[in-house]
Parts: C-alpha cells; sequence; structure tokens
C-alpha cells in the first residue's frame, strides 16, 4: 500500500494522464453524453417524504390502513369567505365551478353547498334516499335565503366539512381518485384544470378563493423545489465564478472551473436517472453540493499550479507537481467527505440510503472530474501571465496570513480562552434546541398556498389529516351501539382539543340517519338508543346501496372502522403530548382485548420520521467522525493527532448547534444535514493542513515551530480561499422561499467560516503548545500514506522530459 502512494505512483498517474489528454477528453465527454441520455428516467416524487423504514411499525400501521381504506390524502378542498356569495349570480358561478370540476375524469367526487344532498325516509319502505337539498336548478333571492338558513340550522352533518363552525365561510370538497392521487395526472389536474378554471371565477366574481388539501400543497410545493433547484445551481455557479475571479483574476482559471463543476452536475442528474432514483428533498441537494465541494479542488490544484509555475516557470514540471502532490492530498479529502455521506447508506431509511449512495459516488465523481480536466486544459494553454499570479502576491493576502501567524504566535492563550467561551455558550444554547416534524413549517411562508394553509386553519381548525384505524376484532363489529358509543365518546374528547376539527366517522353518518328519521329535525342528531339501535340500522341497511355513505367509513367487511379529523400545524413538543394523551383516552375507552386501535396518517408518520431521521443521523455523524478518525490514524499512526485533529472539527458543529438553539431554528430534515456536510468538508482543510504539516517536520528535521508556520503560510491562502467560496457558494440558499433551505444555507456557511478559523488558528495552536508530546519520531511515526510526498522528486527530470517531449 505504501507503495501504491507513493511518489512514483503519483507520478506514475501525472504521465498517464498528461500522455493521454484527447482519449481522457473523450472519454469524459461519453460518459457526459450517456449520462445526459439518463436525465429522461429522474422522477419528482409525488408523495411526502417518507423518512421511515419500510418495516417500520409506523409505517406497517398506515400501510394497514391503506389497505382497508385506500389513500387518505386526496382531498382539495376550495374555500371562500364572502357575504354575498348567496345571491343569485355569485352563488350560480360558485356551483358551476364545481360542476366543472366535477366532469374531469381524475375527480371521483365534488361536494359543494349547490349540489349537497340530504337523507330523507322512504315512504314506500324501510330506508333512506338521498334527495338533493336544493332542487331549483335556477337560484333566486329568496331560495338562496331559505337554503342558506337551512343548512346552518338544519344540517349539522354538514358543519366543518362544507361550511365552517363559525358559518362564515363554505367550501367545496373534491375527492380526486385514489389511483391517480401519487401520479403526474394530479399534477396536470391541478396546473391545467383547477388552477385556471379557478383564476376564471375569481375575475368573473371577484371572490377570493382559498385553495389548500394535500394533493393541492404537495403539487405546488414540489413545483417550487423543482423551480428552486435550477435557481440554487445558476446562483451557486455565479456567486462561486465572481468570487473565484476576484481571487484569481483570471477568466480561464474561472471558467475551466465552472465548466469541471458543470459536468459534475450533468453526471449527478444522470446518476439519479440512472438509479431510477425520485428527486426528494434531499437528493434535490446534491447537485448544488456538487458545486460546492468541487470548487476547492479547482482552487487547490489551480493554486498549486500557478505557484508552480511562479517558483520555475516550467509548465511540465508544474503539472506533474499538481498531480502528484495536490492530486493525493485531495484524493484523500474526496474520500474522507464521500465516506461521511456513505454513512447514510446504512441506515434502514430508503431516502437516507439513496442520498447516500448517490452523494458519495458524485464526491469521487467531481474528484476525479477535477484531476482530469484541470491539468489537461492548462496543457493545452499557454503559461500563465504575471497578472494572473499577482494574486498570489496581493498585500491583503499577505497581511491576512501575517495576522493568522501573529495569533498562532503571540496570541495563543486568547484563542483557547475564546474556543472555550464559544464552547461553553454554544453548550448551553444547544438544550434549547427542538426538533420539528411540521410537514408546512418549511413551505414558502410568503407562497398564496401557504396563506390558504392558514385560511383553513383558521376557519376550519386544520388540513393536515390524523386517522384513526379502529379494528373490532370481529366482522360487523363497527355498527354495534357499543362500538358507535365508544367511538363517539372518542370523538367528543377529540373536539375538546383546540388544535383538531370535529371529527368525521360512521358515528356522524348514524346520527344523520336518526335525524333523518325524525323528519331531519336537528335535536335529534344523535346517536340512537338501545330500543331505536334495530329499526334505524334496518333503515341504514336497506337503503345501503342508495346512500353508500357508510362505505369511506367502515370497510366491507365492517371490522374497521376509521375516524378522520384535520388538524392545525403543531409543534412537536405539544404534538407529542397531544399523542399520549390520546393513546390514554384510546386504551381507557377501548379494552384491548376487544379492540385494536391505531393512530396513523401522514402527518403523524411525517412526526415520526423526522423524529427517526434526526436519531439516524446522529449515528451517522458519529460513524462518519469514527471513520474520518480512523482515515487520520491509517495516515499520521498518531493517537495524539487523531484527537488534535478532531477538536478544530468538532467545536463549530457545536458552535452551530448552539446558534441553532439561541435563533430559535429546530431540528427538521432541512437543517440536520447542516452537521454532515460542514464536517465533511471542513476536515478536508485539516487533512490539507496536517499533510503539509508533516511534510515541512521532515523537511525541517522535526523543528515543529518552523514546520508548523511555514504550512500555515503555504496552506492558508488556499484554505482561505475555498472557505469564502465555500462560505458565499452556501449563502445564496438565503434567497430560498423555503425557510429550512434559508437557514440550512445560513448555518452551513456560518460553520464552515467557524471551521476555517478554527483550522487556521486552533489547529496550529495545538501543535505548538503540544509540540513535545506529538511531533518527536516515536509518537508521529511514519505514515502508511503519503499524502504531500517528500522533498524527493526522484525521476521527476525524466518524467518532465517524457511530458514534454508527448506535448
Amino acid at each position: 500500500m505504501n507503495k501504491l502512494f507513493s511518489i512514483g505512483f503519483w507520478n506514475t498517474v501525472a504521465r498517464f494522464i498528461l500522455r493521454n489528454r484527447p482519449l481522457i477528453l473523450i472519454i469524459i465527454a461519453a460518459i457526459t453524453v450517456f449520462f445526459g441520455m439518463q436525465w429522461k428516467n429522474m422522477r419528482f416524487t409525488y408523495t411526502e417524504a417518507n423518512l421511515l423504514p419500510d418495516d417500520h411499525e409506523v409505517n406497517l400501521q398506515y400501510s394497514e390502513f391503506l389497505s382497508h381504506f385506500g389513500e387518505e390524502g386526496n382531498l382539495i378542498v376550495l374555500g371562500i369567505k364572502d357575504s354575498t356569495l348567496f345571491t343569485p349570480s355569485k352563488f350560480t358561478a360558485w356551483d358551476q365551478l364545481s360542476k366543472d370540476l366535477q366532469k374531469s375524469d381524475e375527480v371521483a367526487l365534488s361536494l359543494s353547498v349547490g349540489n349537497l344532498q340530504k337523507l330523507e325516509k322512504r315512504k314506500d319502505t324501510t330506508g333512506f334516499k338521498m334527495v338533493p337539498v336544493l332542487k331549483d336548478s335556477i337560484f333566486s333571492e329568496e331560495t338562496l335565503k331559505k337554503y342558506k338558513y337551512e343548512l346552518f340550522n338544519k344540517l349539522p352533518f354538514y358543519n366543518g366539512l362544507v361550511y365552517s363552525p363559525n358559518k362564515k365561510s363554505v367550501r367545496t370538497a373534491i375527492y380526486l381518485k385514489k389511483d391517480i392521487v401519487n401520479t403526474p395526472a394530479r399534477k396536470d389536474f391541478i396546473d391545467k384544470v383547477l388552477i385556471p378554471r379557478i383564476h376564471e371565477f375569481e375575475e368573473t366574481t371577484g371572490i377570493k378563493v382559498h385553495a389548500s388539501g394535500m394533493p393541492y400543497i404537495r403539487t405546488l410545493n414540489s413545483q417550487n423545489i423543482i423551480d428552486e433547484i435550477g435557481m440554487f445551481i445558476g446562483a451557486a455557479l455565479l456567486v462561486t465564478s465572481l468570487i473565484f475571479f476576484f481571487f484569481f483574476r483570471s477568466w480561464r482559471a474561472t471558467f475551466i472551473s465552472m465548466c469541471t463543476v458543470i459536468i459534475g452536475v450533468m453526471w449527478a442528474f444522470g446518476i439519479l436517472g440512472l438509479l431510477h432514483y425520485e428527486i426528494t428533498v434531499l437528493t434535490a441537494l446534491i447537485p448544488p453540493l456538487i458545486i460546492v465541494i468541487g470548487i476547492p479542488n479547482c482552487i487547490f490544484l489551480i493554486n498549486k499550479y500557478q505557484q508552480e509555475i511562479k517558483q520555475h516557470g516550467n509548465q511540465a514540471k508544474s503539472l506533474q507537481r499538481v498531480i502528484a502532490k495536490v492530486g493525493n492530498a485531495t484524493l484523500m479529502t474526496n474520500v474522507t467527505t464521500a465516506s461521511g455521506f456513505a454513512t447514510f447508506i446504512l441506515t434502514n431509511s430508503q431516502l437516507l440510503k439513496e442520498f447516500g449512495i448517490v452523494a458519495s459516488i458524485n464526491i469521487i465523481a467531481i474528484f476525479l472530474l477535477s484531476l482530469f480536466i484541470i491539468p489537461i486544459v492548462y496543457s493545452y494553454m499557454e503559461i500563465p501571465k504575471y497578472k494572473h499570479l499577482k494574486h498570489l502576491n496581493k498585500g491583503w493576502i499577505n497581511d491576512f496570513v501575517n495576522w493568522m501567524e501573529a495569533m498562532v504566535r503571540h496570541r495563543r492563550i486568547a484563542i483557547y480562552v475564546s474556543a472555550v467561551i464559544l464552547l461553553c455558550a454554544s453548550i448551553i444554547g444547544m438544550y434549547n434546541i427542538k426538533i420539528s416534524g411540521s410537514i408546512i413549517e418549511d413551505m414558502p411562508q410568503k407562497a398564496e398556498f401557504y396563506k390558504d394553509i392558514r385560511f383553513f386553519e383558521k376557519e376550519y381548525n386544520g388540513i393536515m389529516p390524523l386517522e384513526i384505524l379502529v379494528d373490532t376484532k370481529r366482522p360487523k363489529g363497527v355498527m354495534k351501539l357499543a362500538t358507535l358509543k365508544r367511538m363517539d365518546e372518542l370523538q367528543e374528547y377529540i373536539t375538546e382539543i383546540p388544535e383538531f376539527s370535529k371529527p368525521l366517522s360512521a358515528v356522524e353518518l348514524v346520527k344523520y340517519s336518526k335525524q333523518a328519521y325524525y323528519n331531519n329535525n336537528p335535536e335529534y342528531y344523535q346517536l340512537p338508543n338501545s330500543q331505536e339501535r334495530t329499526f334505524l340500522l334496518s333503515y341504514a341497511k336497506n337503503s345501503s346501496q342508495d346512500t353508500n355513505l357508510l362505505s369511506s367509513y367502515i370497510d366491507s367487511t365492517g371490522q374497521f372502522a376509521r375516524i378522520t379529523a384535520f388538524m392545525v400545524d403543531t409543534e412537536t413538543e405539544r404534538y407529542d403530548r397531544i399523542e399520549e394523551d390520546l393513546n390514554a383516552k384510546i386504551a381507557k375507552i377501548f379494552p384491548k382485548e376487544r379492540y385494536n386501535v391505531t393512530l396513523t396518517g401522514k402527518a403523524l408518520v411525517f412526526q415520526k420520521g423526522t423524529k427517526y431521521l434526526v436519531n439516524n443521523l446522529i449515528i451517522s455523524l458519529s460513524l462518519a467522525i469514527f471513520l474520518i478518525a480512523l482515515f487520520m490514524a491509517w495516515m499520521f499512526r498518531s493517537l495524539r493527532m487523531i484527537l488534535i485533529s478532531l477538536i478544530p472539527n468538532l467545536l463549530p458543529l457545536i458552535i452551530t448547534a448552539g446558534l441553532m438553539g439561541f435563533l430559535g431554528v429546530p431540528i427538521k430534515p432541512s437543517t440536520i444535514l447542516v452537521f454532515s456536510i460542514a464536517f465533511g468538508i471542513s476536515v478536508d482543510d485539516t487533512i490539507h493542513f496536517l499533510a503539509k504539516y508533516r511534510q515541512e517536520l521532515i523537511a525541517n528535521n522535526w523543528r515543529i515551530k518552523k514546520s508548523v508556520y511555514a504550512a500555515l503560510r503555504e496552506t492558508g491562502v488556499s484554505m482561505f480561499y475555498t472557505s469564502i467560496v465555500l462560505f458565499f457558494g452556501f449563502s445564496v440558499f438565503t434567497i430560498s422561499s423555503f425557510g429550512g433551505t434559508v437557514a440550512l444555507g445560513a448555518l452551513v456557511s456560518a460553520t464552515l467560516l467557524f471551521a476555517m478559523l478554527s483550522n487556521l488558528l486552533l489547529l496550529p495552536s495545538l501543535l505548538l503548545s503540544l509540540e513535545k508530546s506529538i511531533a518527536n519520531k516515536e509518537t508521529f511515526k511514519q505514515p502508511a500514506l503519503k499524502i504531500i510526498p517528500d522533498k524527493d522528486e526522484e525521476n521527476e527530470d525524466e518524467d518532465e522530459e517524457n511530458i514534454e517531449g508527448s506535448n
């Protein structure tokens, strides 16, 4: 293994690359075309990100619910709050909107104030029939006035379903066909039918329509994510290219780097398509990540090339040394970064596995692209002119390096005190971090559909479905009066919880049947007593084929029932208390020996998934730290060096966690990745610094101070460049309309800034303070891997001649 990564090996790699330049470029172009052809296989997810493994108990319970009642997130609601609705022209327009939508193939049922039906007793037999509440097709002022009174005062079944509890707004319920809810047909219906028809109604009547429901929210939110992927890639390229040019003052260096990362982004999309993975909330982060991780590779390679040109002006020797020296170090930094992301593959979550696979593959791919493209392209170009090298002598850069050296030389106590103060403050802040499992928290708060969500929360107490599955453990057990009474008791308890809307279940239908039997007197909207039960259920049985009311809430066997409630966006801690109280109430009402009752639904699955993600990412981050510590052990063969190298990388993570606590940024799917991303990138600087430090130790015969300052001066500029590019590169995410994306960008930027200062100030300070215990030959043994080769330039002259001959 020593020979494999020796200077001879990397000289061989350099010769291979520079002697086969046309072939390598053709291969890269062919692979890029191949991946471009795979773009057609990319799929955008049409469901919420399921963060739980398939065999998780919560997923199994949700799957059981779906097996009995099918897709539950198929409801779209259109709401209006306007006192003039019950006038002929506007009511007709609202009714026509519902009828037009009902004609669409994607719609199973449309329930609106214009087409409501009510139960009536049959006169010819024992049973009920459904009759229209509004029998006239032409609406008059008087007809609508009477209808409004009947709806709000005599039809309690529609309270919370069609009209709001405060009776100031009404809504139309559109039930999509369940087999198209998670397909592209849903998006086509919303984009091409629903939204244009809503706009037409608004222009005609001047009434504002509020649209919501899980299919609608998911469609518009997914479209926002798709739109922002392109925006972030463009913004990241623009910002990083401007900063890159500001540092290097070379259009061609900037252009070459941008082309390299663009090819990397194309490969990332191609790999997603090749593997047939969906673009989810996590995999959507990969293309911008490729830019972020690829640019430092370009900076280290180009900066080394320009330093070599400035030193001796020999292009062949410069390209040789760029590949042989920086290539090896860059390989290890990319391997450690890829290893950090690869730890997600070991989790049980399919979403995390896919993210880990694609991210780790693409990180290695962008390394190879950088290693091949930059030296090859520069080999075809003229030697950089003096103006392209002036940035190496910039006064402010030298001032910055001098400041770092002065701080490390004379202010180490101040550095340690500052680090300890930040550590203590951050630990205090960490105790204030909260976990958020909200589905809508990360959605763009300025978007119309987000405002509509708040409208329905205010008027109808929520839009996020919570399902309760009741298993009576025997066929036809649901319609037993004892079961109905237990369900009614639970529903009354749920109604008292302010975060929930009025629940819907078979209980409401049975209550409505009793009201219908007593000539629709609303005073009889209640469960039947034991005497009434027999003939009321016989009525319901005889009319079941005509009304089909029970099929949505009782399965075909009569053994399973569902209770559906909608909830407002709720903080995780409050939701946990509600869930705990609900389960306690359920256990009290439904004896376990007779009933099996479970809470489920998309809102609950997402809440549980967020907690699972947090636990898994903590494990993944710990595993990443362990793996990187193993890399350090393999490279430096020194336990003390492992500890010293981890300290400046863990401190920024703790500081970021403290900032999240103080700023009220919760842990959620969009922000938990901050730690893995930042740690994987910041440790690269540590590897570069320690690699150069070890090289200087050997060259300077183990003189610690001279070696530290030399390493600080040579690597400090590149580390500063890369950190600033990364800082502003991630900062572009703050222009997002998604709160989670803004937090992700700001937190990663801050973490990388702290990491740069930590690696440039704290790390060399530790090396100097502990010099006697870490830098002697006994404790700092010959490494298994020469990250940056020693001063031995064996066979280099011969290699230069060979490369020049190939040119």
